[in-house]
């Protein structure tokens, strides 16, 4: 009797529901504008890093000179543009994502199904994004250039009006390939390794989902996302910010790239300022957006296998 009563105990107790936060398909473009508007000045550092024609600029010493050039805001150059490139680029990726992974209910996704979801994610992203990204590249980099060479663009749409009327509607789309394949790339990174290593964290039974799994997590997929991305980011940037006809094709901006050394000098040129400014991006994203859908999200309940 008194085993029986304890197997039936223990049963129940297996079979309790688990409670899970949901999110609605634009947080994760909420949570990324949130992220970006934190970490936008080590944006403009990477973009100034990566566009010097020479490796004799460090991160600290770009980030003096532009304080005593610009002052303080100019650290912020271009920063309408940024929330506007997160709230295409970042709510589509994620509202690819998080919707499959939602409609896929009770089932896990395998890590290769998510790996593709966040592919297919990153790329759509990357492409609807191109627009508002060419013009927060542009106007990062505008201080860089000589007085008759700026564009002097006042905001991100200003910029979209000013590209429209004085180079036509296609160039906006600038880069395209690029940057949807390394939004593809970045997404794969980001929200595809942050759901492996947050469900590996929780596996130990060590972690629970707390804002320090969050963190942990959250901080791995940055890393990853940056050793993935750099050598595409550089490219972006160099066919985004380049003069009409300054490259004849994608084969010859890498081999400029390239001839200019392969590692920190060339296709890695920036990793440091990189890392340093997609790893909080990516944790502050994750952070915002777990806590958008503690609090303002809906929940499921998830029967636990006995």
């Amino acid at each position: 009797s008194s085993i029986s009563q304890t197997y039936s105990i223990k049963m129940a107790s297996n079979k309790q529901p688990e409670v899970k936060h949901m999110g609605y398909w634009y947080f994760g473009g909420v949570a990324s504008a949130m992220a970006a508007a934190c970490t936008h000045p080590l944006d403009l550092l990477k973009v100034h890093l990566q566009t010097q024609q020479k490796a004799d600029i460090g991160l600290v010493r770009m980030g003096v000179v532009v304080l005593k050039r610009d002052g303080i805001m100019g650290l912020y150059n271009g920063l309408s543009a940024s929330i506007m490139r997160q709230l295409t680029y970042s709510m589509t990726r994620f509202a690819i994502y998080e919707t499959y992974k939602s409609r896929k209910g009770q089932a896990k996704m395998s890590f290769a199904e998510s790996a593709g979801v966040a592919l297919i994610g990153g790329f759509v992203g990357g492409v609807v994004g191109n627009p508002a990204d060419m013009v927060n590249v542009r106007m990062q980099n505008d201080v860089k250039l000589p007085l008759d060479q700026r564009r002097n663009y006042r905001h991100v749409f200003d910029g979209l009006y000013q590209v429209c009327r004085n180079e036509g509607a296609v160039k906006v789309m600038n880069g395209v390939s690029m940057t949807s394949t390394r939004a593809a790339l970045v997404t794969f990174g980001q929200l595809a390794f942050y759901d492996l290593f947050k469900g590996a964290l929780m596996s130990t039974g060590l972690f629970g989902d707390d804002p320090l799994t969050h963190f942990t997590a959250s901080f791995g997929a940055g890393g990853t996302a940056t050793l993935v991305t750099q050598p595409f980011d550089v490219m972006k940037t160099r066919l985004m910010n380049a003069k009409p006809g300054a490259y004849t094709g994608l084969s010859a901006c890498a081999a400029d790239i390239y001839a200019s050394g392969f590692l920190f000098f060339g296709f890695f040129k920036g990793i440091v300022p990189a890392f340093v400014r997609l790893a909080p991006h990516t944790v502050l994203t994750f952070v915002f957006l777990e806590q958008l859908k503690a609090n303002f999200g809906y929940t499921v309940t998830v029967a636990k296998a006995a």
